[in-house]
């Protein structure tokens, strides 16, 4: 079988390999459809430091079941989260779950750019495996991920309720988390995105206002217009330019929060003024990944229809031309959310 494998020197390279067969525990998936995520991006730029395994976001039909798996059946339409919490540890024991040490070492074999990937026994046990309801098509259950990364964040800074928010960096985890706290009752929802296409989609998602970063003083005074002058509750830095934390540091109210919420650049360095950030009580909260709670929560809110995801797909494009995909995901102005589809896309 073929899959997207990150060689050692940074290039993309479509390689054959033995298909995974499961083990006690375990399923294997048929790939339907795999988001390309900016954190992929990253990695085949360099810039990212954990493993160099690409696709995260992956749906697809159960192929085979292995023994000891009595909930999941051959068939059945699911998506598969590639990390889960041990539960078991000081770190999960206090909520941090995604900061858990052994939350990366369980991962999908070979990763989501391939034919059929194997999901080990501890995914499968966790309940890592959610089934799509069928009116959940295809590109929708690849944004269950990022969606759920969203939520997840969104609980780590405890939104306050009808908060005023603002997403600095539109891409599509941007997008999703402006339209996930729309959905959970902010009050306020604002965002600032150099590519129009993407302006437009949070527009059409019911976001209240964006602008063109680019545009000198444009974020500052959307923001003062929609808070009359106090700042949001909470902004959300959703790209990995240093230099917009910087700005959003500026945007908030005194008590508020600033969430770390997009990948920062490998030896990024934040740059402001601690003194400002004191005495305004300003709080930084990173957050990092989701659970398999939260992305069954996001898969309820979008069968429930609160939470609109099919129109972020912009372009689908199938495995054997992975680099037009990962081409095309890295220029904003050309594509929202691009998807790579497998051979179970049609089913």
């Amino acid at each position: 079988m073929r899959f997207g494998k990150l060689d050692a020197d940074g290039t993309l390279a479509l390689v054959d390999r033995p298909r995974p067969t499961a083990g006690d525990g375990e399923v294997v998936v048929d790939l339907a459809a795999c988001g390309v995520c900016g954190t992929d991006l990253e990695k085949v730029r360099g810039r990212y430091r954990t493993a160099g395994i690409l696709g995260h976001e992956p749906v697809g039909r159960i192929a085979e079941v292995g023994r000891g798996v009595t909930d999941l059946s051959v068939g059945d339409r699911v998506f598969a989260h590639h990390h889960v919490p041990c539960y078991r540890c000081e770190v999960c024991a206090r909520g941090d779950l995604t900061f858990c040490p052994t939350f990366s070492r369980t991962n999908i074999d070979p990763g989501g750019f391939a034919e059929a990937f194997r999901v080990p026994a501890e995914n499968v046990g966790r309940g890592a495996v959610l089934r799509l309801d069928p009116s959940v098509d295809w590109g929708s259950g690849s944004l269950l991920e990022p969606a759920g990364c969203s939520l997840t964040a969104i609980r780590r800074v405890a939104l306050p309720d009808r908060a005023t928010v603002f997403v600095l960096g539109l891409g599509p985890v941007g997008l999703l988390y402006a339209r996930l706290a729309r959905a959970l009752g902010a009050s306020w929802v604002g965002g600032s995105e150099v590519a129009p296409l993407r302006r437009a989609a949070a527009e059409r998602g019911g976001i209240d206002l964006t602008v063109d970063p680019r545009d000198p003083g444009a974020v500052g005074a959307a923001v003062d217009r929609a808070t009359a002058g106090r700042g949001v509750d909470l902004a959300v830095v959703a790209t990995g330019h240093p230099a917009v934390v910087r700005e959003a540091t500026g945007i908030v109210r005194r008590g508020g929060t600033l969430n770390l919420f997009g990948l920062p650049e490998a030896g990024s360095r934040l740059e402001a003024d601690l003194q400002d950030l004191y005495l305004r009580g300003v709080r930084i909260v990173p957050s990092y990944a989701t659970t398999e709670p939260d992305i069954a929560e996001v898969h309820r809110l979008v069968v429930s229809g609160r939470l609109a995801l099919k129109d972020l797909v912009s372009h689908q494009i199938p495995l054997e031309r992975i680099q037009d995909a990962f081409d095309l995901a890295a220029r904003p102005a050309d594509a929202v959310k691009v998807v790579v589809t497998g051979p179970a896309y049609g089913s």
